[in-house]
C-alpha cells in the first residue's frame, strides 16, 4: 500500500518536546494531556493553544492520566505516582517493586473502567526485563513480564480486545480481554513491523481500526481489526512517538513526535500534529479511584 503524505495543523506550543509522549484527550478540560518524558514535563494544552499548563516532574515521565478528582496520575522511573496540579507535589501511589534497576516506567493509559494500566521498559532496550501492570486503586497487579519495551496501549469498541505493544519486539499482539475483572486471555500477533521502525504508541478509533504511531518510520499506521493494513500516513518527522483522538467530536488524530538521533535537523520535531482522518476515536476515561499514598515523595529515583 502507498504512503501518502499527512496533511496536518500543528498544536501551537511554546515549545517543542525533547521525547513527546502519551497523548491524552481530557473531554472534562477540553485540553490535550501529554508528557515530555525527557524534558520533564507534563503538558495540558488546548488545540488553540489558548489554555495551557505545564508541571515538571522530578525525573522522567512516561504518561499522564487524569483521575476523577482532578489530580493527574503519572509514571515515574519506579512506579505511578499522583501530581497535584494545584501546588505540583507529587505522592507516591504504587511503586512497580523491581529491585533491578535497569527498568524505567513508560506507556500508560486508563481502560473503561478507569483502572490506569501501564508497563516498564529495559533502560537500553536490549533485554526482556520490562513488565505490564494494572492499577485499580486498592494495589497493582503484575499482568505480563518478559518485555524489552512496553508501549502502546488499546480497547476494541466492545472492549473484547486488548491492544500491548512491545516496540524492540517489534510487535502489537491482541489478547482476549474481560472487562469486569480486568484480565487478559491468550495473546494473538496481530501486527509485525518489519527491521528499520519500531511500532511505538497506539489507538483504536470507533470502527475498531488502530492506529501505531512509527519510531524512525515517521508514519502512523491504520489496521483493520483483523491486522491488515488499511492506510498508511507520512509526517514530516522520524520519529512519531504516540497518537490519540482529540477534540470535542474526536475527530482529530493528535501525533506526538519526539527529537531525531544524532543532532539530525527536522523542523517540526517534537511537536504535536492534528490531522482531519476522517473517522472518529473512541472517548477516554480518568481513573475511577484517585490513589492515595501515605508519604510525599518530591523526589522519586530518576
Amino acid at each position: 500500500m502507498a504512503v501518502r503524505e499527512a496533511r496536518f495543523d500543528v498544536l501551537p506550543t511554546r515549545e517543542r518536546d525533547l521525547l513527546g509522549e502519551g497523548p491524552w484527550w481530557s473531554a472534562a478540560d477540553r485540553c490535550l494531556l501529554r508528557v515530555d518524558v525527557l524534558g520533564r514535563k507534563v503538558h495540558r494544552t488546548d488545540l488553540d493553544g489558548e489554555r495551557s499548563a505545564s508541571w515538571a516532574t522530578p525525573g522522567t515521565v512516561g504518561f499522564a492520566v487524569p483521575d476523577e478528582e482532578g489530580g493527574l496520575l503519572v509514571g515515574l522511573r519506579d512506579g505511578l505516582y499522583r501530581l497535584d496540579p494545584a501546588g505540583g507535589a507529587v505522592t507516591s501511589c504504587a511503586p512497580t517493586g523491581n529491585g533491578r534497576g535497569d527498568c524505567r516506567v513508560n506507556d500508560g493509559k486508563t481502560d473503561r473502567r478507569g483502572r490506569v494500566w501501564f508497563g516498564t521498559m529495559h533502560d537500553d532496550e536490549t533485554a526482556p526485563h520490562g513488565a505490564l501492570y494494572r492499577y485499580d486503586g486498592r494495589g497493582l497487579a503484575t499482568v505480563a513480564r518478559g518485555i524489552t519495551t512496553s508501549n502502546g496501549l488499546g480497547w476494541s469498541p466492545d472492549d473484547t480486545v486488548m491492544y500491548h505493544t512491545d516496540s524492540i519486539a517489534r510487535r502489537i499482539t491482541a489478547y482476549a480481554f474481560d472487562p469486569g475483572p480486568g484480565e487478559i486471555g491468550a495473546g494473538r500477533p496481530f501486527a509485525e513491523d518489519p527491521a528499520g521502525y519500531v511500532p511505538d504508541g497506539l489507538t483504536v478509533d470507533g470502527d475498531g481500526c488502530l492506529w501505531s504511531a512509527k519510531w524512525n518510520g515517521g508514519k502512523v499506521v491504520r489496521y483493520t481489526p483483523d491486522g491488515r493494513v488499511d492506510r498508511e500516513l507520512a509526517l514530516p518527522v522520524s520519529r512519531p512517538t504516540s497518537c490519540a483522538f482529540a477534540g470535542p467530536d474526536l475527530r482529530t488524530l493528535a501525533v506526538t513526535s519526539a527529537r531525531p538521533a544524532g543532532g539530525a535537523r527536522e523542523e517540526l520535531a517534537g511537536s504535536v500534529f492534528l490531522l482531519d482522518v476522517g473517522v472518529r476515536g473512541l472517548p477516554e476515561r480518568p481513573a475511577a479511584v484517585p490513589p492515595r499514598g501515605p508519604n510525599p515523595s518530591p523526589s522519586p529515583p530518576r
